[in-house]
C-alpha cells in the first residue's frame, strides 16, 4: 500500500504486515510544519500533561531538605561502618530507610512492595572482611505492562578521605544523600498515581567500595530475566555553584550516557563499524528522550547530555546496569566541588572541607526531582522502546525498509520513524507509518540514520530504538 505523509515531501512507501494498518490514526504535534529537506515533520518535545504537571508541583524541597538533615544525622553511612548501633552507621542508617519506604508505600494500595535486599560480599580490595551490604528498594508495580521496568537510584553509604576509614564522621550530604533524598520524594509522588510500566526505586550501598549494592541488584534483576527499559542514578545531585568562581548554574543538570555499549559483542561492534551507529547505543537514546520530556518550563531545567559513561577517575551505579546491557545513565549537578567531596570534615586555611549540609542547594535537588520524576512518567506512561527493530540491508537499493515486534500495550495506537543527518546529535524528523511492523521510506539508508519510536493513543512517545541489520 502506498500512501504519503501530510507534511513529506518526498514520497513514502508504507507496508503493512498486520491488518487494520493505519486504521488508528497517531496524534501529531500542533507545532508540525512542512520539512523540506525529507519526508516527515520537525521532531518536537514532549510537554507534559495536567498529570504530570501536578505531580511536579507537589515535589517538596522542605522534604527533600528534612531526609538529607536525617541521613547526615546517622554521622557515618560508611559500608563498613557498624550495623549494630541504633543510632550511627549505615546499619541504622538502613533501618530509617527501610521504615521511610513502608510509610511511603502504605499509601499505594497495595501496589507498591518495600524490601531489604541483602547479601555477603567477599573480600575484595575495598572490603577487607565479609561484609552484609544492603540495598532498600520499592517497588511499585506498573497496571497496563507491568512486566516493563524502570528503575531509580541514590547510594546510601557515605566515605571521607581514606576510603577505608569506617568511625570518622562521614556526612555524605550531597554524596549521595542527595540522591537518596530524590529517590525518597520520588516514591512519595508515584505511590499514589498509576502509572503503565512498573517503577523501582532503590537506595543502594557499597558504592563507594566498589558499586557492590547496584552489581548485585542489576544482577538479580538480570536473572529473572526483568526487562530494565531504563535506568537513572542520582549520585552528587545537591549543589548547583562551582569551586571556580564562575557562575552557579542552577537551572542545569548534567547527564552522562555512555555511546558504544559496554556488552557490544564482536560480531556487534564489526557491524557497528562498518555501518555506524557509534552515538545510538540504547544509553545514548535514553538520553536524547530526557531531554525531550524533561528540559522544559515545569521542570525549570536543562538537562546537558555528555557523550560519555562517566566523570574522569569516577563511576556511579548506572554503570552495574549497563554491565548487564541495560540503558542506563548518570545525573549529577553542574559543577563538582572536591573540596565537599570524600574529604574529612576540617578547615585548613580558613578553607571548609566536608560533605555538610550547608553546601546543599535544597531547591535545585528539588529541580532534579522534578527531571527525574518528568522522565519516569513519560516512560512508564508512553508504549515501551520497540523490540527486534531491523533494517533491510540484503540489496542496494535507494530506499528504506524497517522491521519491527508489534507491542503489546493495550492502548498502542502505532509508530514513527524518525531520522536525522549523520551529524545531528538529534533526531530532526518523524514520520507517521500507523500501527504497522514493517515499514520503507523512500530516504537513502546510506545517508541518514533510522530509528522507531511507539506511540499511543494520548499521543505519549518511547524512546527511540535504533534498527540492527
Amino acid at each position: 500500500m502506498e500512501t504519503s505523509h501530510p507534511h513529506a515531501t518526498r514520497r513514502t512507501f508504507l507496508t503493512a504486515s498486520a491488518a487494520g494498518a493505519l486504521s488508528t490514526p497517531l496524534i501529531a504535534d500542533s507545532a508540525s510544519a512542512t520539512v523540506n529537506d525529507g519526508p516527515g515533520r520537525p521532531v518536537r518535545p514532549q510537554r507534559p500533561g495536567r498529570e504530570l504537571r501536578a505531580l511536579l508541583r507537589e515535589v517538596d524541597p522542605a522534604r527533600i531538605k528534612a531526609d538529607v538533615l536525617r541521613m547526615v544525622a546517622f554521622g557515618t553511612r560508611h559500608t563498613l561502618s557498624t550495623q549494630t548501633d541504633p543510632v550511627r552507621g549505615i546499619g541504622a542508617a538502613v533501618e530509617w530507610l527501610h521504615s521511610r519506604f513502608q510509610e511511603i508505600a502504605a499509601a499505594s494500595g497495595g501496589r507498591m512492595t518495600v524490601e531489604k535486599q541483602s547479601f555477603v560480599q567477599p573480600v575484595s580490595p575495598r572490603i577487607p572482611e565479609p561484609t552484609t551490604i544492603t540495598n532498600v528498594i520499592g517497588t511499585l508495580r506498573g497496571d497496563a505492562s507491568p512486566e516493563r521496568v524502570y528503575v531509580v537510584t541514590g547510594h546510601l553509604d557515605s566515605r571521607v578521605t581514606d576510603v577505608m576509614n569506617a568511625t570518622a564522621d562521614a556526612p555524605g550530604a550531597d554524596d549521595d544523600a542527595s540522591g537518596v533524598a530524590v529517590v525518597l520524594e520520588l516514591a512519595r509522588l508515584f505511590a499514589t498515581r498509576r502509572t503503565e510500566g512498573t517503577l523501582v526505586f532503590a537506595a543502594v550501598s557499597g558504592e563507594e567500595q566498589g558499586l557492590y549494592g547496584s552489581a548485585h541488584m542489576a544482577a538479580r534483576l538480570k536473572e529473572a530475566g526483568a526487562d530494565v527499559q531504563a535506568m537513572f542514578s542520582n549520585d552528587i545531585v545537591g549543589a548547583s555553584s562551582g569551586w571556580d568562581g564562575t557562575r552557579p548554574e542552577p537551572h542545569t543538570v548534567r547527564l552522562f550516557v555512555e555511546g558504544v555499549p559496554t556488552t557490544e559483542t564482536p560480531a556487534e561492534a564489526s557491524t557497528r563499524q562498518s555501518v555506524g551507529g557509534e552515538n545510538d547505543g540504547p544509553s545514548r537514546q535514553l538520553g536524547r528522550f530526557v531531554k525531550n520530556v524533561a528540559e522544559n518550563a515545569e521542570t525549570g531545567m536543562k538537562v546537558r547530555v555528555i557523550w560519555r559513561r562517566d566523570r574522569y577517575l569516577r563511576g556511579s551505579d548506572h554503570i552495574s546496569f549497563i554491565r548487564q546491557g541495560y540503558a542506563a545513565a548518570r545525573f549529577t549537578e553542574p559543577r563538582e566541588n572536591y573540596d565537599h567531596e570524600h574529604q574529612d570534615v576540617r578547615v585548613e586555611s580558613g578553607v571548609q572541607f566536608g560533605d555538610l549540609p550547608e553546601f546543599v542547594d535544597f531547591a535545585y535537588t528539588a529541580r532534579v526531582a522534578k527531571v527525574n520524576a518528568a522522565t519516569l512518567w513519560s516512560l512508564a506512561q508512553a508504549p515501551g522502546t520497540p523490540k527486534n527493530v531491523r533494517i533491510n540491508a540484503t540489496s542496494l537499493t535507494n530506499d528504506t525498509t524497517l522491521t519491527w515486534d508489534r507491542g503489546t500495550e493495550p492502548d498502542l495506537a502505532g509508530y514513527e520513524i524518525v531520522w536525522r543527518e549523520t551529524t545531528s546529535p538529534e533526531w530532526t524528523h518523524a514520520i507517521d507509518v500507523g500501527d504497522v511492523t514493517t515499514a520503507t521510506v523512500d530516504l537513502v539508508k546510506d545517508n541518514v540514520q533510522f530509528g522507531l519510536r511507539a506511540v499511543d493513543r494520548d499521543g505519549h512517545r518511547s524512546p527511540v530504538a535504533f534498527p540492527r541489520v
